[in-house]
């Protein structure tokens, strides 16, 4: 159905645009209904910065001081999925940029929109230009990230979007986004729930952070650090037979990881255990919405041995081809970019399509747990998988490769153990989800009731 908006001239010069999508029915329906309550503009509660401008990407280490960026903001809260770190001596000099516990994040650049809160306290932190940074004053935090990530916050926020070749908000639009003024009780309301999702957040990731714990113990690689060797000899009959002469690859560390596997639990070759069936995902960039498609399942949508529902993209059932269509029980790893990130996919994308930046691993649960699968590669297997990559611009993993990788079967019993800590971290998960959308309709019906 065509949708179309009629608009004064006199809006459009006050707006200073012209492009049609800015007056999209669903924007101008928000405005009408801000415009009947009491509020503020951003900028007359908080105080608006944003991340570095200069590229120090070169500059990323793995210990210093913890670096946002755009894709590090998920879920209200931020994420530990690939965290990068910066020298202190940089650090110093970005004083505009630093971020304090209780600031307000939003992701300005690239994927626009996303909301998260500094709830836990950094002895230092800073971030990149892909984010904007609210230092509250007159609001609670709480609320203003509830309120940001809701229907209302985000229609707004999505109508600043500006650019044709990368698009983003500049500081001064976010600067005019209206904003509810609410009662200090109505605030505290939705502060509670937040919090209480913020716990279960942190529950989530103690669990999965257990069942890691446990894996590698029972692996017995919990302080296993075998370092990177500065030099080797490698035999010509073992170039040969790989088929690969760059020096990553013999790294003895690898070596020594898969003769522990092999030697220490009988581990095989994927390729050897022939009950475990491999293939790679559908190449998809057309996509339909969520009420008229099936769920498109990417490596971006991977994090902590799970799927996240929030940025799923969907694709028109008669476009699917049946073979890779996902199935409850199914463990994905990525296989290009950051290698090596897995995911048991969970009841809610079933019947969905795996990407083909995806290669799906599928085998019956009662031979061997897909949760422990999941958390084996997404461990020591990653390692393992990021040794067989190639590729110089960007790593890329096939499934031929992926067989190579040795697979460790436990008792069922340990498994199991496993799969229990991972299974409450998932739930715990969940309900941080379902705490978050509860305070988004508190704000929502706030607005609604007052307008």
């Amino acid at each position: 159905m065509i949708t179309f908006s009629i608009i004064q001239k006199s809006h459009l010069e006050s707006a200073h645009r012209l492009d049609a999508d800015y007056y999209q029915p669903e924007y101008l329906k928000t405005e009408d209904i801000l415009g009947k309550l009491k509020t503020a503009l951003l900028s007359e509660v908080c105080t608006i910065t944003d991340g570095n401008h200069s590229k120090i990407s070169e500059k990323f280490s793995d210990s210093g001081v913890r670096y946002l960026r755009g894709m590090d903001l998920s879920d209200f809260f931020i994420s530990d999925a690939d965290p990068v770190y910066i020298p202190e001596e940089i650090y110093k000099v970005l004083k505009r940029s630093y971020i304090f516990q209780n600031d307000v994040l939003v992701s300005i650049v690239g994927t626009i929109g996303l909301i998260s809160i500094i709830a836990d306290q950094y002895e230092k932190l800073t971030g990149n230009c892909k984010i904007a940074i609210l230092h509250c004053r007159d609001i609670d935090p709480w609320f203003l990230a509830t309120f940001l990530a809701c229907r209302y916050g985000q229609a707004q926020i999505k109508r600043k979007v500006a650019g044709a070749v990368q698009t983003g908000i500049i500081l001064k639009d976010l600067a005019n986004i209206l904003v509810p003024v609410a009662s200090r009780e109505k605030q505290k309301l939705v502060k509670g729930i937040i919090q209480k999702a913020h716990e279960s957040h942190a529950s989530s990731k103690t669990f999965y952070s257990q069942a890691e714990e446990l894996l590698l113990e029972e692996l017995g690689l919990k302080n296993f650090k075998p370092e990177d060797d500065l030099s080797y000899i490698v035999n010509l009959s073992s170039v040969k037979s790989a088929r690969r002469a760059d020096a990553e690859y013999f790294q003895p560390k690898f070596k020594k990881i898969e003769e522990k596997l092999v030697k220490d639990f009988n581990s095989k070759q994927i390729k050897r255990l022939d009950f475990i069936k491999v293939t790679t995902g559908q190449y998809s960039e057309e996509y339909t919405t969520k009420t008229e498609g099936s769920p498109y399942i990417r490596g971006t949508d991977l994090a902590q041995g799970t799927v996240k529902q929030d940025n799923l993209l969907y694709i028109n059932p008669g476009r699917q081809i049946p073979s890779k269509k996902a199935r409850e029980g199914d463990v994905v790893v990525t296989r290009v970019g950051t290698i090596g990130i897995s995911a048991r996919l969970p009841k809610e994308v079933e019947g969905g399509t795996i990407s083909d930046n995806l290669i799906r691993l599928r085998f019956p649960e009662e031979t061997l747990n897909s949760y422990y699968v999941s958390l084996f590669f997404n461990t020591i297997g990653s390692q393992l998988m990021i040794r067989e990559s190639r590729g110089s611009v960007q790593a890329r993993l096939n499934q031929e490769t992926l067989k190579e990788i040795v697979l460790p079967i436990l008792p069922k019993h340990t498994q199991q153990k496993v799969a229990d800590l991972v299974r409450q971290s998932h739930q715990a998960g969940k309900k941080a989800k379902e705490l978050l959308e509860k305070a988004k309709r508190e704000v929502e019906k706030l607005i609604e009731k007052s307008s």
